[in-house]
């Protein structure tokens, strides 16, 4: 399945489908049971043209395992949602169950992660808040055994059905994507920004939208630790934006007549090519 979208915007990486799905792709790459490992890594991967397949034993890690909609992760993450809260905010100094799984842990992992784990994240001010953001999210148990990300020219039209398309862009294309969202609306809020892990961003919040009589797209990669992945990985700056895939149709609709045929996208691009 081809992008107009994609080829429009002259977007540098592939658009990403996320299925649904009962069946395993026979050539998708898969994280290992019980391994740590990075979705957002994993998206990098699909961008760049492998298939990459998760079930419920081979997400990575509890927020992985969230956001690709295996319900709430977070309750195995070390010391419970009770850990977690205290990891993403002020760490376990003052939390003497954490401070024994931090010590018992020491000998296994880096002085980096140990660091993190004693002083946190720092993306909450308090584990209350972190509680009351856990509580906010769309929390989802998908029906299929399988996710699967695939790059969208490999899906088939006339057989599947993605849950999301998943597109990677740089600024100027981001602007364009958030108008043609709302091209064809009668509302100027068709896209959302939630304070959201990666991968909740390409996976639960847009699975949230679907549902919705007039669902919105979703932008993420606001997530410092999933850009710090993706920089990585892609050696690019971009920000995720993630349609379900009626939106996704909607949106490939819109572009005859749009502003994508007007003047102020063609300087726009006659800008950026003279910035390269």
């Amino acid at each position: 399945m081809k992008s107009r979208i994609a080829e429009v915007l002259a977007l540098k990486h592939e658009p990403v489908a996320i299925l649904l799905t009962d069946e395993k792709p026979g050539n998708a790459i898969q994280l290992k049971e019980g391994k740590f490992g990075c979705v957002m890594a994993m998206l990098a991967a699909a961008v760049r043209g492998r298939q990459a397949v998760f079930d419920r034993k081979t997400f990575g890690c509890p927020g992985g395992g969230t956001g690709l909609g295996f319900g709430n992760q977070y309750r195995n993450f070390p010391g419970g949602e009770q850990g977690f809260c205290h990891f993403l905010s002020i760490g376990v100094t003052e939390w003497e169950p954490g401070r024994r799984l931090a010590e018992l842990a020491k000998p296994f992992i880096g002085k980096e992660t140990y660091d993190t784990i004693i002083h946190g994240e720092g993306f909450l001010r308090t584990p209350e808040l972190v509680g009351k953001f856990l509580e906010c999210l769309p929390m989802t148990n998908v029906s299929s055994k399988y996710v699967v990300f695939r790059p969208l020219i490999q899906v088939d039209s006339e057989k599947e059905n993605p849950a999301t398309v998943v597109f990677l862009a740089d600024m100027d294309q981001l602007s364009a994507l958030v108008v043609l969202a709302g091209y064809g609306r009668e509302c100027n809020e068709s896209v959302i920004i939630p304070m959201a892990a990666g991968c909740q961003s390409i996976g639960i919040y847009p699975f949230r939208e679907a549902s919705r009589e007039r669902p919105r797209a979703v932008i993420g990669l606001v997530d410092i630790s999933a850009r710090i992945q993706i920089k990585r990985q892609l050696k690019d700056d971009v920000m995720s934006f993630a349609v379900p895939f009626t939106m996704f149709h909607e949106m490939e609709a819109n572009i005859p007549g749009s502003f994508l045929e007007k003047n102020s996208w063609i300087e726009l691009m006659k800008l950026k090519t003279k910035e390269v």
